[in-house]
């Protein structure tokens, strides 16, 4: 049985994804949105963590298999353990060819990202 809780992300007036979460100026978030953030940036605390995320984010094409990412300085089992926990936190999306596995960023969940901690534009 499988506990992953993806972020939930809406779309927003035409211009892709809105964030689970208004922007940080915006209002105090509730305990609900709070806990969608806090996983998050949980899941992007840890510096293995963020050199994978940041790996498949600018791999050409917007995707990279695990064999291209793999030299982060930890183990094999160790990059699927991490691996595995940007997944549960929605930051992933995996998809098995064959014997390898190819992990892409949702460009959604970057601007879902970039929206939480804008700062307001002077109108």
């Amino acid at each position: 049985m499988s506990h992953t809780k993806v972020l939930p992300l809406l779309e927003a007036d035409g211009q892709g994804a809105a964030p689970c979460c208004p922007p940080l100026t915006e209002r105090p978030m509730t305990a609900e949105e709070a806990e969608t953030a806090a996983r998050m940036f949980k899941a992007l605390g840890d510096p293995v963590r963020l050199r994978l995320f940041s790996a498949v984010a600018s791999h050409e094409g917007g995707e990279a298999c695990v064999c291209d990412i793999s030299d982060v300085g930890v183990s094999q089992p160790t990059v699927s353990h991490h691996l595995k926990k940007l997944k549960e936190a929605g930051l992933l999306t995996s998809e098995r060819r064959g014997t390898w596995v190819y992990y892409r960023v949702q460009p959604s969940v970057l601007a879902a990202m970039g929206k939480l901690l804008a700062l307001p534009t002077a109108a």
